[in-house]
């Protein structure tokens, strides 16, 4: 599952991106306030998506 995370002055966004380019708020991905930094974003991803991990799909990580 690719996610787009953005962060604000509130915190951060999850959205959702589209093959074309577009993107929606993942409103069933509420991030936290104590998810302060990049690395607790990551943790926190994690923790949340642990279920619909794969064999070969089983981390979180950054996309450049």
């Amino acid at each position: 599952m690719r996610l787009l995370a953005e962060k604000t002055g509130d915190g951060w966004t999850i959205y959702h991106p589209s093959a074309e380019g577009k993107r929606r708020v993942a409103h069933d991905l509420v991030v936290p306030e104590f998810v302060v930094t990049d690395d607790d974003l990551v943790q926190y991803l994690a923790d949340l998506c642990h279920e619909a991990a794969t064999p070969t799909n089983q981390e979180v990580r950054w996309i450049t």
